[in-house]
């Protein structure tokens, strides 16, 4: 896929800093010299190619609630069939495949502890697998954000 100027910029110049406003999209295209309209089009292009697969704020998780990293050992042939279950989950943030032999990470927060464990518990029942839990025992800041080189042959990687 051929990206356009507008979408290059919007990759690369919004992964922080995004407008907090009423009318985010608005805001981007006045500052990008585009239209609303333009910019919804371009981010959903995105999200069709699998090229962005989140729009979203990143936020101090022990503010918001309750959360933790938690894994899931899965027969490889089952492996896409699980995830697709996890990802139902609306408390569910993202979800990867690790080489391991739990084999599906995923990230999990809720408004508190007791619906954090009854998520987890669902999880449990609908996959039939045991859901082992990694909470955090110390946190760490890291800056996720990518510039990409557009004039690169590389392929395009994903942004999440």
């Amino acid at each position: 896929m051929t990206l356009s100027l507008l979408q290059q910029q919007l990759i690369n110049e919004w992964q922080k800093g995004f407008p907090l406003t009423s009318s985010p999209y608005a805001q981007l295209a006045k500052e990008l010299g585009s239209s609303e309209t333009e910019v919804l089009a371009a981010l959903k292009e995105l999200e069709q190619a699998d090229i962005l697969s989140r729009l979203g704020a990143v936020f101090d998780h022990k503010k918001a609630g309750a959360s933790t990293l938690a894994a899931l050992m899965v027969p490889e042939e089952d492996l896409e069939y699980v995830a697709a279950i996890v990802n139902k989950f609306e408390q569910v943030n993202h979800n990867y495949a690790r080489e391991h032999d739990y084999n599906l990470w995923f990230v999990v927060t809720a408004a508190d502890d007791f619906t954090l464990q009854r998520v987890l518990t669902r999880i449990e029942q609908l996959t039939g697998l045991e859901v082992l839990v990694l909470p955090m025992e110390k946190a760490f800041h890291i800056d996720l954000s990518f510039q990409i080189d557009f004039d690169s042959k590389q392929p395009l990687a994903r942004v999440s």
